[in-house]
């Protein structure tokens, strides 16, 4: 409304974890730093054998905001479901005019890294061919939403200009190619990816300034079939990016009026909530398949969907395994430790979130299915036989 251990954004890279056996499921982007931590993290639990492919990197907050008055022809377009805008012809910044209506971000001094990051991204939007981030479309003529966009890479990347400049252009880059909006209305096979991810919109999340806020459920138990359900890397990468996609799109950013504090100032009030549901999975082996999309998904979603995780949970994990994350918060970095918590029961979950999620998590909502949105999905063996 918002790498290794699962997308801290780091990387969840939104989340995309899996276990050995029925799966149920376990994302995010930490600060810079806390993607490396993640990464090591990851390593480590994998030595123990334990299956993080859950941390994926989902995961977005999301704030009670107004309308801008006017928002670019791009923009609408977007919010229309159309495909994501191409990049613009860059002209000099000089000869840009920049829009004078909409939310005005705080003016920032001439070496800040916000305001030398903004007089450089049109060469990068060049470079890549490609101007679209979260369903902003990065443009002089929108400035305010633009540098929402760049501030995120910033804080991702603790105020290192350079290295923020790197990861937007290959974001940018992998945009373009990936094309994670058409994702979000691609259809996938009920057999292998039903009941494994939704997004849902929570009011009353405790401590949370939003009125509402974004969360990702991964479920890991529902996983049936897990060769065929990981098996084809490419069919699962696009199921979770697009899901990770329509928890960013459901943040609405382009509709945003706050800006985002500096690295190290406040909150970013534009993520979300990740939670991976370990019920009922075997956390003793890993298989190839599981353990190969696990990392890809890692590695795409804590590359390109920097600062889009506020906290993660997971849930359902066995009390006997509840040591392996108390030793993982001791060598992580402190603020990437402060975005998880490990729950041994579901229904302890609202205690967190609030009283407005379903009640096999404490809450008082029906279930996931019911209340919640998931990809399209359509029975394959039908269309099949038909």
């Amino acid at each position: 409304m918002a790498t290794k251990l699962e997308e801290a954004n780091i990387a969840p890279v939104g989340n995309a974890g899996v276990v050995d056996g029925p799966v149920s499921e376990k994302q995010g982007n930490p600060e810079p730093t806390t993607a490396q931590s993640e990464k090591q993290v990851e390593a480590g639990l994998a030595d123990d054998k334990v299956d993080n492919a859950a941390t994926d990197l989902g995961g977005l907050s999301l704030a009670d905001k107004e309308k801008p008055e006017e928002a670019s022809k791009d923009e609408k377009a977007f919010e229309a479901g159309a495909a994501a805008p191409t990049a613009p012809t860059i002209t000099s910044s000089k000869d840009t005019v920049e829009s004078t209506t909409g939310p005005v971000w705080p003016e920032t001094g001439p070496d800040h890294p916000l305001t030398k990051f903004y007089d450089a991204f049109e060469a990068l939007v060049s470079q890549a061919e490609h101007a679209e981030v979260y369903g902003i479309t990065l443009a002089k003529s929108s400035p305010f939403h633009t540098k929402l966009i760049l501030q995120k890479f910033l804080r991702a990347n603790q105020n290192d200009l350079e290295k923020a400049k790197q990861q937007l252009l290959e974001t940018l880059k992998w945009r373009k190619q990936f094309d994670p909006v058409k994702a979000v209305s691609e259809t996938f096979d009920k057999s292998k990816f039903g009941g494994l991810g939704y997004v849902l919109e929570v009011e009353g999340v405790p401590e949370s300034k939003n009125k509402k806020d974004i969360v990702t459920f991964n479920i890991y138990g529902a996983v049936k079939d897990k060769k065929a359900t990981f098996g084809d890397l490419e069919s699962f990468l696009r199921w979770r990016v697009g899901l990770m996609e329509k928890s960013v799109q459901a943040l609405n950013l382009s509709s945003a009026t706050n800006s985002i504090p500096d690295y190290n100032t406040g909150p970013d009030p534009y993520q979300g909530f990740q939670i991976h549901d370990y019920l009922q999975v075997s956390f003793l082996r890993q298989d190839p398949a599981v353990k190969a999309a696990t990392s890809k998904t890692i590695e795409v979603l804590g590359r390109f969907y920097p600062e889009t995780l506020s906290r993660k949970f997971f849930v359902n994990v066995p009390v006997v395994m509840g040591w392996v994350y108390t030793a993982v918060k001791m060598v992580v970095a402190k603020e990437t430790a402060k975005k998880f918590t490990v729950l041994s029961y579901g229904n302890q979950l609202a205690a967190e979130l609030g009283p407005n999620v379903p009640e096999v998590y404490g809450g008082k909502t029906g279930d996931l299915e019911s209340v919640a949105e998931g990809m399209t999905l359509v029975d394959a063996t039908k269309d099949e036989a038909a």
